[in-house]
């Protein structure tokens, strides 16, 4: 269960059945797998994880922030394997990342938090740029703590703060107009589905606008754009894959602990720098 498209998915769901192919699950051969996307329209999500429930699937992969929420409040006993960009304890998914505790587990790949480091990094790149826009989907689940946590960087840097919200593709149009007015010196994208599922759009704008712009995943920058900074987003299907078919053998959510990246991937395009 996904809250993007099953076209923006292709690359990460092929990490997910490889993470399944290394526990010994192929699909159609030995598994079979139920597919369920949003296409960020996230009020349909509850509605699919009841669906799975009352399927009574063996175990949902919830793997999108939105997706993993959904899932958790549909079922207290069928087994949940998220994958999320964000905390999964400030998300009230789990109590504890070496104890989660109940049904639920999964891979957290902490780009939420790395926020501060991303203003960070455009700073030293930017250092004559004092405002600086941030683009949010307020109707992510993450934008809050995205927006209380880019809020207290800034104010670390001596830095303003201007935040953008886009929840649909016509709106980033919109923000990106906007920026100008604003005499914003450089942006940063946040996380979700919205925003990953477009880097050739983000790309785009932001090379009209001639405007720097930091992302969290390398596909920003092949797309063209400038800088990202975070984990590997088909590292962690990949580990969401491995988990899911662990508890296909038999592991409990309650015994895996909740996997964390060990490495972060900085990316700049020299092309878009010059």
């Amino acid at each position: 269960m996904n809250g993007g498209t099953p076209e923006a998915g292709a690359s990460v769901l092929a990490a997910f059945q490889q993470g399944l192919s290394e526990t010994g699950y192929i699909e159609d051969q030995n598994v079979a797998i139920e597919y369920r996307w949003a296409e960020s329209k996230y009020d349909r999500l509850p509605g699919m994880a009841v669906d799975l429930v009352r399927r009574q699937v063996t175990v949902i992969a919830a793997t999108t922030t939105p997706a993993a929420l959904a899932a958790k409040a549909a079922t207290a006993t069928i087994p949940i394997i998220f994958e999320t960009a964000g905390d999964p304890i400030k998300l009230g998914l789990v109590a504890s990342l070496n104890r989660p505790g109940r049904n639920i587990t999964g891979v957290t790949q902490l780009s939420s938090e790395l926020v501060s480091k991303r203003l960070g990094l455009l700073h030293d790149l930017i250092p004559t740029a004092t405002i600086i826009a941030l683009l949010v989907n307020p109707t992510d689940p993450r934008a809050e703590t995205q927006t209380s946590d880019m809020q207290k960087a800034a104010h670390a840097l001596g830095l303003q703060i201007h935040v953008l919200n886009a929840s649909t593709e016509g709106e980033i149009n919109t923000a990106f107009a906007n920026l100008a007015q604003l005499r914003a010196g450089a942006l940063l994208v946040g996380t979700g589905e919205l925003f990953r599922r477009r880097p050739e759009q983000l790309a785009a704008l932001a090379a009209q606008q001639g405007m720097p712009v930091i992302y969290q995943y390398r596909e920003f920058v092949a797309a063209g754009g400038l800088i990202s900074y975070g984990a590997s987003l088909t590292d962690a299907y990949r580990l969401a894959g491995v988990y899911t078919g662990r508890i296909l053998k038999g592991a409990k959510p309650a015994d895996l602990p909740v996997m964390q990246p060990t490495k972060f991937e900085l990316v700049i395009n020299q092309f878009a720098a010059y």
